[in-house]
């Protein structure tokens, strides 16, 4: 019996708690776990370097998809006489956060899966990246949506002209103080989920982090896009927002294109900053 009891207690206290529950967990260090250097500035080595340009690729391709797919489901809404034979507000919202869900998915381990100038941004300013990657994915992220919205166009050049092509504009009973506001918090609840669901330390507490990742951030950008569809059609996204009004090209979808650059990158910065000096207090953190 001895023997037995020994084995009981010796099984019973072999698997510790991975992670403590409670306050406690909050005050532990993760023994496996260094705070990652931050990106340099430049990194002119990037540029000779085929992963270098495989990711802008991939940040041009999941855009491209991405502009190819929302556009579509925007223009099918306008083209119903009726909201209820359409999927409706619900629909849009769902099509842009589920392509993100689906695109972070598969992107992220080539390129990290930003797919958007905003996400780039507030990444840049963590020194998540360096700024040549960061200019470079910006560009591809442009480029893309161009492309993606372009297409759509030559599929249905009248019906995309009529129905707007999905380009932002503030709805009439808006400001343009009301529009940035709502590009401002919305593009800040998308960084800022980006910034938690990618957070290196908690990838390294626990180990289904990373492989649930795109849910938040897709999950994030449907709600925003529940939210503020009324308001700006929702941008939150400068490069889907640039794509559109372009191939587009009607004077409704510049007047208030600024709008749709100068909310998101507000709202980067301010995720990217409560983040690091919030969250993570990383300027207050001992060497």
């Amino acid at each position: 019996m001895e023997g037995k009891d020994e084995d009981v207690r010796l099984g019973a206290n072999r698997y510790r708690e991975r992670q403590p529950i409670g306050t406690t967990a909050q005050s532990q260090d993760v023994k496996d776990y260094q705070e990652p250097p931050p990106a340099p500035l430049f990194e002119p080595g990037e540029l000779s370097s085929w992963s270098f340009y495989r990711a802008g690729i991939a940040e041009f391709v999941a855009t491209f998809l991405f502009l190819y797919i929302t556009v579509l489901t925007v223009m099918g809404v306008a083209r119903s006489p009726s909201k209820c034979s359409s999927v409706g507000i619900q629909g849009i919202a769902w099509a842009f956060g589920g392509m993100i869900f689906a695109l972070v998915y598969c992107t992220a381990g080539i390129s990290g899966g930003h797919i958007n100038p905003a996400v780039t941004f507030g990444l840049f300013l963590a020194r998540k990246l360096s700024l040549t990657r960061a200019v470079f994915y910006i560009i591809m992220q442009c480029l893309g949506a161009i492309c993606g919205a372009g297409v759509v166009k030559g599929f249905q050049k009248t019906q995309y002209e009529r129905l707007g092509g999905g380009a932002n504009t503030i709805s009439k009973g808006y400001t343009k103080g009301d529009g940035l506001g709502a590009e401002i918090v919305g593009t800040f609840v998308l960084v800022y989920t980006v910034f938690s669901a990618t957070d290196a330390k908690r990838n390294a507490r626990d180990s289904h982090v990373p492989i649930l990742a795109p849910l938040p951030i897709g999950f994030a950008v449907f709600l925003v896009h529940l939210a503020t569809i009324p308001i700006t059609g929702t941008g939150i996204n400068p490069a889907r927002s640039l794509g559109a009004a372009l191939i587009f090209n009607k004077d409704q979808a510049w007047d208030d294109h600024w709008v749709f650059w100068v909310g998101p990158f507000i709202g980067a910065a301010l995720a990217a900053l409560y983040h690091q000096m919030v969250i993570r207090a990383v300027p207050f953190k001992s060497k």
